[in-house]
């Protein structure tokens, strides 16, 4: 979903000569300026707010302890509001006229939070700050939200998140692992790439909550045994 008007295909604006504040300007306004330099031309952004909604799995477990989910960590350039595009391995720019409506990092918790609670399989979920008195709190590091080329034609919606589920009382790692989803994009332009990244979201979303389900849930029953 977009909430403004201003299609940009990707690629970054190159044209020189803009002082140091126009460029802080630029992305103060979130014109989706490159991370090279550049201005957006004096265009308004394209401002995309994905809402990406999940059903529950018919196999996911449904538990009685409660979860905290902790303020995912990333990078300064990860954990942005601008859409980040990598046309080779080894550079990383951003799609000019467009950007998120939040940070990556606040999409993904409040995409899980969602998921959690519309699935209706555990007793009770909410952001660590709330002072909920979980069970469990799960622990998010965002490594990748990126489009990325990877040397095709059209780039794939890159999402990586190393995921820790630990057990409140003794800080114990309960689970962990990595997931990774690259949805390809449909073309190279940003309507595209986000359509892309919906489809990431949602999968990773998908993994991440039935992982957690399942490995605390195996968590809980262990440490009942006697």
């Amino acid at each position: 979903m977009k909430t403004d008007s201003g299609h940009r295909k990707p690629g970054t604006d190159r044209r020189g000569g803009r002082s140091l504040a126009v460029v802080l300007a630029c992305l103060a306004a979130l014109t989706g300026c490159s991370l090279l330099g550049g201005g957006g031309g004096g265009e308004r952004a394209t401002i995309y707010a994905p809402d990406v909604r999940i059903q529950a799995d018919p196999s996911w477990p449904s538990v009685q302890w409660q979860l905290a989910i902790g303020g995912a960590s990333a990078s300064r350039v990860v954990d942005s509001p601008r859409i980040n595009v990598r046309p080779t391995p080894a550079e990383l720019q951003v799609y000019a006229g467009a950007s998120w409506a939040q940070p990556s990092t606040n999409l993904i918790e409040d995409t899980l939070l969602r998921a959690f609670e519309d699935s209706g399989t555990i007793d009770a979920v909410a952001r660590s700050d709330t002072g909920i008195r979980a069970d469990y709190k799960l622990v998010l590091d965002l490594r990748r939200f990126e489009s990325d080329y990877a040397g095709g034609a059209v780039p794939r919606a890159t999402i990586e998140i190393a995921a820790k589920l630990l057990h409140n009382r003794d800080q114990r790692v309960a689970a962990s692992r990595t997931f990774l989803q690259a949805a390809p994009a449909a073309g190279t332009e940003v309507d595209a790439v986000v359509a892309a990244f919906e489809q990431s979201l949602a999968a990773i979303t998908r993994d991440i909550v039935g992982w957690t389900l399942a490995s605390g849930e195996a968590d809980a029953a262990a440490a009942q045994r006697p």
